[in-house]
């Protein structure tokens, strides 16, 4: 179920993008809703679930700030994708370390899912990833890729999820440390939900709708 959710958030993505062809500004709408749904799930739950562990409370923090370099690292290679900045031109091919720097960024997000179960997270995740399957999907639907060049490419990205929630279920190594690795996806999930959320708007203006997309998000999140 978990591996079927997680590919239709992407499908779902593709489909908006050949569909409807959404503008930027509802895409920004729904990155902002991500974010803040993202965080309020890391905060409210992933967060006390790692600091329970007693025997590991003393090095949890140094991991989830390891998550956090690890994204910063990512974020080189992929320019911001994770969190909706896709600064290619419309006839720029996409880069292929741009590219591989997002499938292991989904990759790292599936590994606590297979841990055990972790519904907060994988909804996360599916709001998550549907506008990034926008963003993506937009751009190589207005380059030069095929269509069906452009599905493959996203059809592969919809599996790293699922992928990685079959490796931390399944690999020895990566169900022993399961709170160290979950602890560094806090980090990662932090690095980008912020940067969604606090990132200046142009020319520091107060953003209304923004704002209650947020104050939506986090309510839900908090209910949920």
């Amino acid at each position: 179920m978990t591996y079927l959710v997680l590919i239709a958030s992407v499908l779902i993505g593709i489909a908006i993008v050949f569909s409807i062809k959404p503008t930027g500004k509802f895409t920004q709408l729904l990155l902002s809703f991500s974010g803040a749904y993202l965080l309020s799930i890391t905060i409210l739950h992933l967060l006390p679930e790692v600091f329970a562990n007693n025997e590991k409370v003393n090095s949890i923090g140094l991991f989830i700030l390891l998550g956090l370099l690890l994204q910063l690292i990512l974020d080189f290679f992929s320019r911001g994708a994770e969190h909706g900045h896709l600064h290619l031109s419309k006839n720029e091919m996409l880069p292929s370390s741009l590219f591989l720097s997002l499938c292991l960024h989904a990759f790292m997000e599936g590994l606590p899912l297979g841990h055990h179960d972790h519904d907060h997270l994988l909804w996360a995740i599916v709001v998550h990833k549907i506008p990034i399957a926008i963003i993506l999907g937009t751009f190589l639907l207005n380059s030069n890729i095929s269509k069906i060049k452009a599905i493959l490419i996203l059809l592969f990205f919809a599996l790293m999820s699922p992928l990685g929630s079959f490796a931390g279920g399944n690999i020895p190594f990566l169900i022993e440390y399961r709170t160290e690795i979950t602890a560094i996806i806090i980090g990662v999930l932090l690095h980008i939900s912020t940067i969604i959320l606090f990132e200046s708007a142009k020319d520091h203006k107060f953003n209304l709708l923004k704002f209650i997309t947020i104050i939506i998000g986090m309510v839900i999140a908090y209910l949920a």
